[in-house]
């Protein structure tokens, strides 16, 4: 069944500083985005993580593609919850203060 998406969705590798925050305490990585729209993200991870984690997100964006993006600085310091975690990586949803309607590319 093909999923149906309410936002576009780009395949860019944004590095990522991802911070968990999980009855565990605090854990920092540094990581890349695989696909990132204006609701959420895909990161790859090298481990999985639990049902209810919580993510802090600093986005880092290369020089070149920060002209590409409207609006996609809104993203950076943003929050979301686990949506999904699988052997390839985590599914975000960013939270709704995050969410940017034009996180399109120029």
């Amino acid at each position: 069944m093909e999923e149906r998406r309410q936002y576009q969705r780009f395949s860019f590798p944004f590095p990522v500083r991802l911070e968990t925050v999980t009855g565990n305490g605090k854990k920092v990585l540094d990581l890349v985005t695989r696909d990132i729209s204006a609701s959420g993200t895909f990161i790859p991870t090298p481990t999985s993580f639990p049902e209810g984690t919580r993510f802090n997100l600093e986005l880092t964006y290369p020089d070149n593609l920060i002209q590409a993006f409207k609006t996609v600085k809104n993203l950076n310091g943003c929050t979301g919850s686990l949506v999904r975690s699988t052997p390839h990586g985590i599914a975000i949803q960013f939270d709704r203060e995050c969410q940017t309607r034009n996180f399109e590319i120029l």
